[in-house]
């Protein structure tokens, strides 16, 4: 299991360096959801874009308006930004949609930035 889900950190990152690559920083965040979620599923792994997620109060699940950007093979979420610079809120917020969705890896990655290794952080759900 831990050798999957580091063989799909592996392809996303792979897969963040391609998207970057060919369209650069500047642009919405929602154009590189659908470019990376487009090569992600080119490599044959299943994702989800906008995947709603309940929160649980009281033994009662309730649509908040909560959405992950992509869930990966529903094992890793990947939340994109494309601004200036990542804020602690940012970090914050990936956090809690792990927590919430009971996922134990996550990425936060920023396509606003020169070099796409400095825009991907890496972030484990420790329960």
């Amino acid at each position: 299991m831990k050798a999957k889900i580091e063989s799909l950190a592996t392809q996303i990152v792979d897969s963040c360096f391609h998207v970057h690559k060919e369209l650069g920083p500047g642009l919405l965040e929602s154009t590189y959801q659908h470019c990376l979620a487009f090569e992600l599923r080119e490599r044959g792994i299943k994702v989800e874009c906008e995947k709603s997620i309940p929160v649980i109060y009281k033994d009662t699940k309730l649509d908040c308006g909560y959405r992950l950007d992509i869930l990966v093979e529903n094992k890793i979420i990947l939340e994109l930004k494309a601004v200036e610079e990542i804020h602690p809120i940012h970090k914050a917020q990936l956090i809690t949609y792990l927590k919430l969705a009971d996922i134990r890896l996550g990425f936060l990655i920023n396509f606003n930035v020169p070099l796409i290794k400095n825009g991907i952080n890496r972030f484990v759900n420790n329960y």
